[in-house]
């Protein structure tokens, strides 16, 4: 359309400058480019001749096409489909700290399904569009392992992203170009196999996870100590209990950094107790005594309820 109107405007300057009045020039150039057979308005000469034939050439191509895709949208009716992507697009563009989900399976279902239990936002990259009829997330469909769509996806104001392909060789390309895209981006692979966990971590994975070691993993702990394995499910995945856990990041602006746990009273204060404590290197510190300091860059993990646990973050950030 835009093709079209630069046409029009550009065949009615000619004819202007040919001569022409105005209105004159703007039929002139409408019958022209519609090929209607009217004769000239006014008499041409070389100049004249060559410029119609010229005229006659893009108009000709620009009004068939505009008209072949015009056509084409109503019939198939991708109008609502262009303004459903156009508005998911920019739903998409004003998401801050979401999380990219790569892959539209059981996996990538069931983790979409507690992301949105935390409270986080998401959006989901799928190649198969018939596997995302009827869902209510944001949605990209293409092949992740791209760069367009990944960025398509938000990625670059991502806070995490999940690459739970069917594939190991794809989510091992996915996680290379979202690192080498984002370098802070917190990364999580989906392995098939147990080979692959070491590439996908090279790859620039954070954290690669084995969905059938973890499922052979729990069914065991059911086998063994039932009521441990329960308790652990409940407190992470269910609401029937009133006991959550969360993790804390202290920073350097927290007003605890740089106290014991003693002096800090996070129990008295909050209620919650600290089961645990990470340290920048990796290494947990449980039961952590009152007298372990409290510096930035640890992450703190404790259990309680919903309001203890929000005071407990509150706290922390000040």
């Amino acid at each position: 359309m835009v093709a079209l109107g630069l046409v029009l405007v550009a065949g009615t300057v000619g004819y202007v400058l040919l001569g022409f009045a105005p209105l004159d020039a703007v039929y002139q150039t409408v019958t022209t480019i519609s090929t209607v057979g009217f004769r000239e308005v006014e008499p041409l000469d070389g100049v004249g001749q060559v410029f119609t034939i010229v005229l006659i050439l893009a108009g000709v191509g620009a009004a068939f096409y505009a008209f072949g895709v015009l056509i084409e949208t109503v019939i198939e009716g991708r109008i609502n489909e262009l303004l459903g992507r156009r508005r998911m697009e920019r739903s998409i563009a004003s998401l801050k700290d979401h999380v990219v989900i790569c892959g539209w399976g059981r996996v990538g279902q069931a983790i979409a399904a507690e992301v949105i239990e935390a409270g986080r936002r998401l959006v989901v990259v799928e190649q198969d569009e018939a596997r995302l009829v009827d869902i209510r997330h944001p949605a990209v469909i293409g092949d992740a392992t791209e760069d367009a769509i990944l960025r398509r996806a938000g990625i670059d104001s991502a806070s995490a992203l999940v690459a739970a392909v069917d594939s190991d060789a794809e989510n091992s390309f996915i996680t290379l170009s979202a690192r080498a895209m984002c370098p802070g981006l917190f990364i999580v692979a989906r392995s098939r196999g147990t080979d692959a966990e070491g590439k996908l971590q090279r790859a620039g994975a954070d954290r690669v996870v084995n969905p059938q070691s973890i499922g052979g993993s729990r069914m065991a702990a059911f086998v063994l100590r039932p009521h441990v394995a329960e308790f652990v499910d409940v407190v992470m995945h269910e609401r029937s209990l009133e006991f959550r856990l969360e993790e804390v990041a202290v920073t350097e602006r927290s007003p605890i950094a740089g106290l014991t746990l003693r002096d800090s009273h996070l129990r008295d204060r909050t209620g919650a107790l600290v089961l645990a404590l990470r340290h920048p290197d990796g290494t947990f510190q449980t039961n952590p005594t009152p007298e372990v300091e409290i510096s930035s860059g640890l992450v703190i993990i404790a259990i309680g309820t919903e309001t203890e646990l929000k005071a407990l973050v509150a706290l922390v950030a000040g």
